[in-house]
C-alpha cells in the first residue's frame, strides 16, 4: 500500500530536493521549489516532423512509438517511450484548409492508440480508444484541417490505460499556423516555444512510478518537473519578446502559471487558438490537457522565472494538497541576451470573436460527473451515450458533483463557455475551449456545434481529461447523425494492421 507522503526529489544537475513546507496529519507536505532550483539544463525544443507531398497533394508525416531511456537524474535511466525519439515526440505543423496524412507505427510492446486532441477530424480519424494500432502495424488517419491556427496536441487513448502511456512520454504538439501573417512571434524554437510540462514520479532505481495513492483520488502525481524532457530548464532568448505554447500534458497536476517577479504578460490563445484580443494577465491556470498562449516581454540581461503557483481548485484545504493544489513550483528560466532584437507591439486585434447561435439550441443535455462516473455510468466501449444531429448547436450543462478535481473534455469540436454557475467565465475562457475546469459543487454551461462529419458507427469521446479519472471510466460516447440516420452498434474496439 503506497501512503501519500511526498516524496523528496532527487538533485540532477544542480536541482536541490523539494522542501516540505506542510503537513495535513503528518501524511502530505506541500512542495515548494522557489528559488531553490538550479536552472542548468538548456530547454530541449521538440523538432518539427518531417513532411513530404504525396501524388495527392496531402501533407504527409511519418510517426513511430517506441521504447527508450532517458536521464531524468543520477543514476540509472528511465525507461520511457517515445514518438520519433526516447520521450515525447516531434512537433508537427500544418496550416487550414491542408490535407494531412500522418502514418502512425507503433513498435511499442503493446497496442497503443494516438489520439489528436483539440482537432475537428471525421471519427474514424479521431485515435480514440477505438482506432486501437496492434504491435509491429501502422495506422494512417488523413484529413482535411478545417480550423483556425491553434496549439493542438497528440497522446495515446487506448481504453483504461492512458494515463500509463501518457506518463511513459507519448505526447507531442500539432500547431496550426495562422493563414495570415500576425505581428506575433512566430520564428518556432527562437521567439515561438513550445512548453510541454509534465512532472514524473520515480521509484529509487529510477523507474516510473505509476502506483496509485490510496489517499487523495488523483492518480499519479509526480514531484519531478519536466519541460519538453528537460529537468531545471532554461532558454535563452534573444528577442524583446517571446511566444510560449504552454500545455498542460500532465496526469494529473493542475498549474497556475505566472511570473516569479509577477510581471503581466499577454495571453494571446486558449485551446482552440487565438483570442479576439490580448489579455493583459498575471496568472494563467491550466488543468491537465489545456493549452494557453502568451507573449513575455524582456529587458537585456536580465533573468526571469516561469513560476506555477498555487492552484485554485475550489476545494478544501486537505484535498488540496493531496491534489497538489498548494505546490508552488517554479518551471522554466528564461535568460535574456545582453542585447534583444526588437519585437514589433503585439496586434489589438488577433481573430474573429468567437460566436454560436445558441437562441434555439436543437438540444440541452446535463453531464453530471461524480464517483468516476458520467450520468451514473461507467465508460462502456459498446454503448453510444448520446446522438446529436449534425449542423446543429447544443448546450450542455456540466457539474462536478464531486467533491474531486474533474475538468471536461470533448472530441472534435471546439466550444464556446456560456456561464459558470450562472455567472460570465473569466476573460481568459471566452475563446475557443475543448478542455476546461469545473470545481467541485460548480455547474457550467457550454455551447457546442456539430458540423461537417457524420457517422452513425464511430463515436467520439467526453470525459474528465484528469487520465486516471478517465481511466476509471469518467468518460462517454457520442456520435454525429445525418438526417434519417440512428446510432449503430458499436464493436468493443477497432483494431489496425
Amino acid at each position: 500500500m503506497v501512503s501519500r507522503r511526498s516524496v523528496l526529489m532527487y538533485g540532477f544537475a544542480g536541482v536541490p530536493a523539494i522542501a516540505a513546507a506542510g503537513a495535513v496529519g503528518g501524511m502530505w507536505a506541500t512542495r515548494h521549489t522557489v528559488e531553490q532550483a538550479a536552472f542548468t539544463n538548456r530547454l530541449a525544443i521538440p523538432p518539427l516532423a518531417r513532411s513530404r507531398r504525396d501524388r495527392q497533394g496531402r501533407r504527409v508525416f511519418d510517426l513511430r512509438a517506441a521504447a527508450g531511456t532517458m536521464q531524468f537524474r543520477p543514476g540509472a535511466p528511465t525507461e520511457t517511450w517515445g514518438i520519433n525519439g526516447p520521450y515525447l515526440g516531434p512537433t508537427l505543423r500544418a496550416r487550414r484548409d491542408e490535407t494531412v496524412l500522418v502514418n502512425v507505427r507503433n513498435d511499442l510492446p503493446e497496442e497503443t492508440t494516438l489520439h489528436w486532441h483539440g482537432m475537428h477530424v471525421p471519427a474514424v480519424m479521431d485515435g480514440g480508444p477505438h482506432q486501437i494500432i496492434a504491435p509491429g502495424t501502422t495506422w494512417s488517419p488523413t484529413w482535411t484541417i478545417r480550423q483556425q491556427a491553434a496549439t493542438l496536441w497528440y497522446h495515446p487513448h487506448p481504453h483504461g490505460r492512458t494515463s500509463r502511456h501518457v506518463h511513459h512520454g507519448l505526447a507531442g504538439m500539432f500547431i496550426i499556423d495562422e493563414l495570415e501573417a500576425l505581428a506575433l512571434p512566430r520564428r518556432y524554437g527562437v521567439d515561438d516555444i513550445p512548453v510541454i510540462v509534465q512532472d514524473k514520479r520515480l521509484n529509487d532505481d529510477n523507474q516510473l512510478n505509476e502506483e496509485i495513492p490510496t489517499i487523495g483520488g488523483i492518480g499519479v502525481l509526480g514531484d519531478l518537473i519536466t519541460v519538453n524532457g528537460t529537468v531545471a530548464p532554461y532558454l535563452d532568448v534573444r528577442s524583446k519578446r517571446v511566444r510560449l505554447r504552454l500545455l498542460n500534458a500532465s496526469n494529473s497536476r493542475f498549474y497556475n502559471f505566472g511570473m516569479a517577479d509577477d510581471r503581466s504578460f499577454a495571453l494571446v490563445g486558449t485551446d482552440g487558438g487565438l483570442l479576439a484580443a490580448p489579455i493583459d494577465t498575471h496568472r494563467v491556470q491550466l488543468s491537465p490537457g489545456e493549452r494557453a498562449e502568451i507573449v513575455v516581454c524582456l529587458r537585456p540581461g536580465e533573468r526571469v522565472v516561469l513560476r506555477s503557483y498555487r492552484s485554485d481548485l475550489g476545494i478544501n484545504i486537505g484535498d488540496q494538497r493531496f491534489a497538489g493544489g498548494g505546490d508552488i513550483l517554479d518551471i522554466l528560466e528564461l535568460r535574456a541576451a545582453s542585447e534583444l532584437d526588437p519585437s514589433p507591439p503585439l496586434p489589438a486585434t488577433l481573430a474573429e470573436r468567437p460566436r454560436l447561435d445558441v437562441s434555439s439550441p436543437a438540444a440541452r443535455r446535463t453531464f453530471e460527473l461524480a464517483d468516476f462516473k458520467i450520468n451514473g455510468l461507467a465508460m462502456n466501449p459498446g454503448r453510444i451515450d448520446v446522438g446529436v444531429a449534425k449542423d446543429t448547436t447544443e448546450i450542455w450543462e456540466v457539474a462536478n458533483l464531486d467533491q474531486m478535481p474533474h475538468n471536461f473534455h470533448v472530441h472534435d469540436v471546439q466550444f464556446l463557455i456560456l456561464s459558470i454557475d450562472g455567472g460570465p467565465p473569466r476573460p481568459e475562457s471566452t475563446g475557443w475551449k475543448d478542455t476546461f475546469y469545473v470545481k467541485p459543487g460548480t455547474r457550467a454551461r457550454i455551447a457546442l456545434r456539430f458540423a461537417d462529419y457524420t457517422d452513425p458507427d464511430m463515436p467520439y469521446m467526453y470525459h474528465c481529461h484528469v487520465l486516471w479519472h478517465e481511466d476509471q471510466g469518467m468518460m462517454g460516447q457520442f456520435v454525429v447523425l445525418g438526417p434519417g440516420q440512428r446510432p449503430g452498434v458499436l464493436p468493443m474496439s477497432h483494431s489496425h494492421g
